[in-house]
């Protein structure tokens, strides 16, 4: 087991098999990025422009158009 050939050949299998698995995940990982984009693209091109599709946003126009409503009342000289 001291022969430097074995050594030799087990470090380039080790290193080779280390070279398939990583090609393995970047390839996993370039598939999983190319999803993504595919999946905000399809998302994106669902979402008509101006519509609020969250409920925080939509809790967040409700309290806009409710402060809309107490700023022309408060400037028609209406108490609320």
């Amino acid at each position: 087991m001291s022969d430097p050939s074995f050594y030799l050949t087990m470090a380039s299998a080790a290193l080779a098999g280390l070279a398939m698995l990583v090609a393995a995940a970047l390839s996993g990982w370039r598939g999983w990025l190319q999803l993504k984009q595919q999946q905000l693209a399809a998302d994106h091109e669902m979402r008509a422009p101006g519509t609020a599709t969250s409920a925080t946003a939509r809790i967040e126009i409700a309290d806009l158009k409710e402060r809309i409503r107490k700023l022309e009342a408060i400037a028609a000289g209406v108490d609320l």
